[in-house]
């Protein structure tokens, strides 16, 4: 199933980040340019440093002009997280162009690229969540709540995954179809930003 073809290579990405856990370090993909591996690991590594970038710029001690190139960062992150969610969809485009929709196909609310998306930031709060459970310092009270929560986040991975799944299958099958709009961004482009447009 590509769900958890997907979620193991987030994992991937998840643990290799970890080995140095800096959100500085270098970016190496171990997939080839080409391969949906190579979209997803990446896909997963943004997601993953995003995450830490969130973590660090809400320390209330952050020095305001750290937190603003920190929140630059962000914005440029959010900009690439959009940009491979619609490669990965492309992927698919290309993938199904050729299925006989039926007459009777409906589309879905979102497509299979965005519910990947919410895959893989699942991944990063089970990884996360595991590390609460088994945190040594932290009281029994913290961790059997975090135990808790790791099991809803559990649940939501399995009913996640079996959507996409499915979703993948319909539109395999023509009985779902994919109509992808670009995101359309507007506060990174210069033309829509009254901000950036005053500022030309």
């Amino acid at each position: 199933m590509f769900s958890n073809f997907a979620f193991t290579i987030f994992n991937e990405s998840i643990d290799n980040y970890h080995l140095k856990d800096d959100v500085y370090q270098d970016f190496t993909n171990p997939y080839p340019a080409d391969s949906i591996e190579h979209l997803l690991y990446r896909k997963n590594w943004i997601d993953t440093v995003q995450w830490h970038y969130e973590d660090i710029i809400r320390n209330p001690e952050i020095d305001p002009k750290d937190a603003l190139i920190l929140k630059r960062k962000i914005d440029a992150s959010n900009q690439d997280r959009t940009d491979l969610v619609e490669y990965i969809d492309s992927y698919f485009l290309s993938k199904y162009q050729s299925v006989q929709v039926k007459s009777e196909a409906t589309i879905n609310t979102e497509s299979p690229a965005w519910a990947i998306d919410r895959l893989s930031i699942l991944a990063l709060k089970i990884y996360h969540m595991k590390e609460e459970v088994s945190r040594i310092d932290a009281s029994e009270e913290h961790k059997a709540k975090c135990h808790s929560k790791l099991g809803i986040l559990l649940e939501q991975k399995k009913d996640l995954s079996q959507a996409i799944d499915q979703l993948i299958l319909d539109i395999e099958n023509g009985n779902k179809y994919m109509k992808v709009y670009k995101q359309m961004k507007m506060y990174n482009d210069e033309e829509l930003n009254p901000i950036l447009r005053g500022k030309k």
